[in-house]
């Protein structure tokens, strides 16, 4: 492993972070080292992981206070800042230690209370409460503060490290490791994370004070130093000595099972898995909890999937306890996909489903009763998806959580095929796993991020360059949604990629050309897993005397401004179909469709037939659950309506542009975000189907009668 320490670029970070902030230079040296950690994932991965360092600070009397400045919870070491550390007074923490060494009333079963119960109480009552800069912290501690309370050394880091885990988590892993380190290192017995975990720590250590660091098997490696760059160098060098030692054991060979002569795409897998994995929050209403899913595929993920023994070494458990609670600690695993019998396959999805939350609910009734604590059940459905002849998936309730349990799932998957070339991968047992997926404080870990009304729902618009789909697409992200975002003008499309975030896919896409479309949606549905709903928003306002026009615009009208919205519905309903879950085709349909405009009869013809279409789609899907609605807007500064026309029509009335604008009973201008908020309030509406809104201020000829 590359040692990614360069002292010019530490002294230039903690001079510039002592510059910014009034907190103690080792905390800036910290941050360093720990940004350093964070970057490289076979060290740690997704909230993984603890650093720390042990400081002065001066209380509001003026009393000088011992203080441990610790990672909070759940927070990335990559990007880690000096806000991100908590700081805990050292004190009480390791009078609790002294506590426990003199066997002052603690028994075993106290401990396992304390650690199960009081802890997350116990940490914050004890947190230093700092003014000025650091106001702003209010991360829960690591559930490992007392680990690095209870050892003596100012810089302590400790990574999940895969070459550990990987030679760790072996019935011989004590072993594998003194090959390794000698004596060099202590060895630690797997304990939960907490205090239990931090007293056998302190006990192995307590007994050779001349380790340089820790080995928790099946867990993590801790190194500590008296400078920050001396923790840093040993965990890089002991890191390395753990991938040589796996390097000279070579790779396994694994045999493969027989695939059927053609499989299904990714782009059909994936809303058939999309579809099965759903939790109903209110029975018969189709009021789904829906997963975003993300796919990956490798050689080492393929070897993996299509291993004869994918069932045994599927089964193996987590890499490490930390990431049960993203991944859960087995995968489902699903046959291959027959492109000679896509039914067949359809059907085997639902009912490994349906076993796999059978076996999950059965495991969570048998652990519960074992340990007799008093909690409520998760949701049983998979967190990691493997697919023979395909790959991985990874589910999660937004784009971000599903890539963290894909990034997990393939991690392990190359710590499983590697263990299982040196020898035999086991995890911890199932007593032990139940243990940490149902302890309050990793939970709180995966339950800080606000859910919206749209989290886990995928949303595609088309014309999103324009004023009004960038409008909509915005409007649905800021509640929650991952969105898609297509236009014909590559350049205006990635613009509006960035005002909305980097986890928007933009796609190119000519929405008179079907196969242009079909290529579309199948990027959505390798990006998210599927569809839910799609906002079909697309037209221009061709104009002409319709006894005059020829017939080559008034084909190109029909062409955009109707067959795109029938070939775009009939994309996504093929999707939403195989999903099973329902759907929501949105059309931008407008007033042209009832009350036509002089010289528009190019524009307007074909919306009248969009405004059927939104009709016909509601009579004939509404049984597959796929709801169809429509908005008939007017007067909207956007490409149709551009400050040019806006203009001459205005001077053509003897209207300034705003009275023009506002030309309405409202006399109120209705804005491109008038109408996204429109078309959020027909996704809502989990009841209406066959409904078009008008959005214009007021204007009764446009009125539906």
């Amino acid at each position: 492993m590359q040692n990614l320490w360069e002292e010019t670029d530490f002294n230039t970070a903690v001079a510039e972070m002592e510059a910014e902030t009034r907190l103690p230079r080792e905390l800036a040296e910290l941050v360093y080292a720990s940004r350093l950690l964070g970057r490289e994932s076979r060290l740690v991965m997704h909230g993984g992981g603890n650093t720390s360092v042990k400081s002065q600070l001066t209380d509001v009397i003026g009393n000088k206070v011992n203080v441990l400045f610790i990672k909070g919870s759940g927070v990335d070491l990559a990007d880690v800042t000096a806000y991100d550390f908590t700081p805990v007074r050292i004190e009480p923490l390791q009078r609790l230690l002294q506590m426990i060494l003199s066997g002052a009333c603690l028994t075993d079963e106290d401990l396992r209370r304390f650690s199960n119960r009081e802890l997350k109480n116990f940490l914050f009552l004890n947190l230093f409460s700092l003014t000025d800069h650091m106001v702003r912290n209010s991360l829960a501690p690591s559930i490992e503060t007392l680990l690095h309370a209870f050892l003596p050394h100012k810089y302590i880091y400790h990574t999940h490290s895969q070459a550990l885990l990987t030679l760790t988590n072996q019935p011989d892993g004590e072993k594998l490791s003194r090959e390794v380190f000698s004596d060099r290192f202590g060895i630690v017995p797997y304990m939960r994370p907490g205090l239990e975990l931090a007293r056998s720590a302190e006990q192995i250590y307590a007994a050779n004070r001349n380790v340089r660091g820790l080995v928790l098997l099946k867990h993590g490696l801790v190194t500590f130093g008296e400078n920050s760059r001396d923790a840093y160098d040993l965990m890089i060098g002991a890191v390395s000595e753990l991938e040589e030692k796996i390097e000279q054991a070579g790779r396994k060979t694994f045999c493969s099972i027989e695939l059927p002569g053609e499989l299904l795409p990714v782009e059909q897998v994936a809303p058939v898995i999309r579809g099965g994995c759903v939790t109903e929050k209110t029975l018969g209403s189709r009021d789904y909890q829906s997963f975003i899913l993300d796919f990956r595929t490798s050689p080492e993920i393929m070897e993996y999937v299509n291993s004869a023994d994918i069932e045994s070494m599927g089964r193996k458990g987590a890499m490490t306890p930390d990431f049960i609670i993203r991944t859960k600690n087995l995968p489902m695993i699903l046959p291959a996909p027959d492109a000679s019998d896509p039914e067949g396959f359809g059907k085997s999805v639902h009912e490994a489903v349906k076993a796999y939350a059978e076996e999950y609910t059965a495991y969570f009734k048998r652990q519960q009763a074992a340990s007799g604590i008093e909690v409520e059940m998760l949701d049983p459905l998979p967190r990691v998806v493997l697919v023979p002849g395909l790959g991985l998936f990874g589910l999660g309730k937004t784009l971000r959580d599903a890539r963290v349990t894909a990034d997990i799932a393939e991690s392990t998957i190359e710590a499983v095929l590697q263990a299982e070339s040196i020898g035999c991968f086991e995890s911890i047992s199932e007593n032990e796993a139940f243990g940490i997926e149902y302890w309050d404080m990793e939970q709180a870990k995966v339950k800080k991020g606000h859910r919206d009304v749209f989290t886990g729902k995928v949303v595609a618009v088309t014309g999103a360059a324009g004023a009004i789909g960038f409008a909509v697409a915005r409007a649905f992200r800021e509640r929650g949604a991952e969105i898609a975002i297509l236009d014909l003008d590559r350049e205006s499309l990635e613009k509006a990629r960035n005002k909305l975030g980097p986890d928007t896919l933009a796609v190119v896409c000519d929405v008179t050309d079907r196969s242009s479309i079909s290529e579309a949606f199948d990027k959505i549905c390798r990006a998210f897993g599927g569809v839910d709903i799609v906002v079909s928003n697309v037209g221009a306002a061709l104009q002409g005397r319709i006894g005059e026009v020829a017939d080559e615009v008034l084909r190109k009208s029909f062409e955009l401004n109707f067959f795109s919205h029938q070939a775009i519905s009939q994309e996504a309903v093929a999707i939403m179909k195989l999903q099973g879950i329902g759907g929501n085709l949105l059309y931008n349909v407008s007033k042209q469709a009832v009350n036509p405009g002089p010289d528009f009869g190019p524009y307007g013809l074909p919306k009248a037939a969009t405004l059927f279409l939104v009709r016909q789609y509601a009579l004939d899907h509404g049984r597959d659950g796929i709801r169809a609605n429509g908005i008939n807007a007017d007067r909207i500064r956007s490409g149709l309506l551009n400050e040019k026309m806006i203009s001459s029509r205005s001077r053509a009335r003897g209207l300034t542009p705003e009275e023009y604008m506002a030309g309405n009973l409202l006399k109120l201008e209705v804005t491109a975000e008038d109408v996204a908020e429109a078309f959020v309030h027909l996704a809502l509406e989990k009841k209406t189907t066959g409904s078009v809104t008008t959005v214009d201020g007021g204007n009764i000829a446009a009125a539906l009668r």
